[in-house]
């Protein structure tokens, strides 16, 4: 199954990080840090398939060396809470061969990251999988944050843009120095570029798949931006990763457990139900009838060529215990003939649904009053930016004002807005929204309790479908033989 998985990061300092060990463990290798005196060995680590540099024609052929690289990424940064490198992982997929995957790496590497002038360190991953798991082939590439000028030199990661007045004059910050915004020497880290990336890797991955004529796609895109109606998990962020990976259970992780069982299960019973529909459909046009045959009787056949090769009289009497047990249920739900079973699946379909529609809404303002308690407190500490602009009489001024905290005003009126979305009248009471949230989680587990009901009525029902599909083959195999008969006299 095609999936799509881009993930960027920063290794910053200010967290502890090494970017030689990072760099260390990526490649499996042994780097020594310069900047922290030790070394980092990760020789003995499996599954990592090959890694290499590339650079841009300007920079110097010495930083093709992996320690020389990253020392000197550490030496160049002062800072003790420097941000020192992009680390992005990104998963190949299995519909390739790893040949396939590792030259569509390096050829999106290239165009995107090499051309831009950025320095890339790349390592393919294949981690053996557990038993009954599926392969995950991946690769890493990491990017120092500081660009590398013309002449080979380290540049700067911001320069200086000073806030000019009415007459176009620096505006004295009382400091001794001058109002200005630190700005970004490159298009690097902005949102924008992050998204051309993630569009593109998916554009790329998607042509291979047309290309080796392959019925699959995949999508840069979040649920919500694609209209997939499936459940968002909450982000969890490096504590709660980090606790999990302890084996300590946390609220987030918890959730997003129920969240992701409960997707598979959406997917999968979706998946079933039109599987199922379909061939219904491939049934009725086999029998090539005007009207279908009790479903009773491909089940009585299926029951009865069973029956012939049982090798004890135990089995026969399971056989039919069974096959009464499939009548009692097609009887009770009133399933007499191949339409009436496909309407009960399409039932089940248009249940699944509903149900969908009212988990999202649940999910939904779960999270927004889970966030209510913050807005206050974020209002109260805004509300002095708000309160100046209002004070302000000339049009100049106020203009300018509203530029220089555009992004406060913004969030400001934005959590305004949600306050009132969740609390209509204004007035924040946490006791009423506790209730409301209890109620809406009670509310959650009916409505899972009604798909774990579905799912075992799907699962009875597919099994039945199974036994009448194979009776079908039956009657169809005895068809062909009498009809070599009569051929034959």
């Amino acid at each position: 199954m095609a999936l799509y998985h881009f993930h960027v990061d920063q290794i910053k300092r200010s967290e502890g990080q090494s970017v030689v060990a990072s760099a260390a463990y990526r490649s499996g290798e042994k780097l020594h840090s310069e900047y922290y005196g030790e070394d980092s060995d990760y020789t003995n680590k499996g599954g990592v398939i090959c890694s290499e540099i590339f650079l841009p024609p300007h920079v110097p052929r010495e930083y093709a060396d992996r320690e020389t690289l990253w020392n000197a990424v550490e030496k160049v940064e002062k800072g003790k809470k420097a941000q020192l490198v992009y680390s992005f992982d990104i998963s190949f997929q299995n519909e390739f061969t790893q040949e396939e995957n590792i030259a569509l790496a390096r050829q999106f590497l290239t165009e995107h990251f090499v051309s831009r002038g950025m320095v890339v360190d790349f390592a393919v991953h294949e981690p053996e999988k557990e038993e009954g798991g599926i392969n995950n082939p991946h690769f890493h590439f990491m990017c120092p944050i500081r660009p590398i000028e013309q002449n080979g030199k380290w540049g700067l990661k911001q320069k200086r843009e000073y806030v000019l007045d009415e007459t176009g004059n620096r505006i004295p910050d009382g400091k001794g120095d001058y109002v200005f915004n630190a700005v970004p020497t490159t298009d690097w880290g902005s949102a924008d570029t992050l998204e051309f990336w993630r569009e593109q890797w998916a554009v790329m991955c998607n042509a291979k798949f047309e290309e080796k004529g392959l019925d699959v796609r995949i999508d840069h895109r979040s649920y919500e931006r694609q209209g997939v109606e499936l459940l968002p998990t909450r982000h969890e962020g490096p504590t709660v990763r980090a606790m999990e990976k302890k084996g300590i259970k946390t609220e987030k992780g918890e959730f997003n457990r129920w969240i992701r069982r409960t997707n598979a299960f959406i997917r999968d019973l979706r998946k079933s139900l039109s599987a199922l529909l379909e061939t219904i459909k491939e049934i009725k046009a086999e029998l090539d009838k005007p009207q279908s045959e009790p479903v009773i009787i491909p089940l009585q056949r299926y029951f009865d060529m069973r029956n012939a090769k049982a090798y004890s009289q135990t089995a026969r009497v399971n056989n039919l215990k069974e096959l009464n047990n499939m009548a009692n249920y097609l009887k009770a739900h009133e399933i007499y003939t191949i339409e009436d079973l496909e309407s009960r699946v399409s039932d089940l379909k248009n249940s699944v649904d509903e149900l969908k529609v009212t988990m999202d809404k649940e999910v939904a303002r779960m999270k927004e009053i889970r966030k209510v308690p913050e807005y206050p407190s974020i209002l109260r500490d805004l509300k002095p930016i708000v309160d100046s602009l209002q004070k302000i009489k000339f049009d100049k001024a106020k203009a300018k004002y509203k530029a220089e905290h555009e992004k406060e005003l913004k969030h400001y009126y934005a959590v305004k807005r949600k306050l009132l979305e969740v609390c209509p009248d204004g007035k924040h009471d946490q006791k009423l929204l506790d209730k409301e949230y209890a109620a809406l989680e009670k509310a959650h587990a009916e409505t899972y309790a009604t798909f774990k009901a579905i799912r075992e009525e799907h699962q009875q029902l597919y099994h039945i479908h199974s036994c009448v599909e194979k009776g079908c083959l039956v009657e169809q195999t005895h068809q062909k033989k009498d009809h070599r008969k009569q051929e034959e006299r």
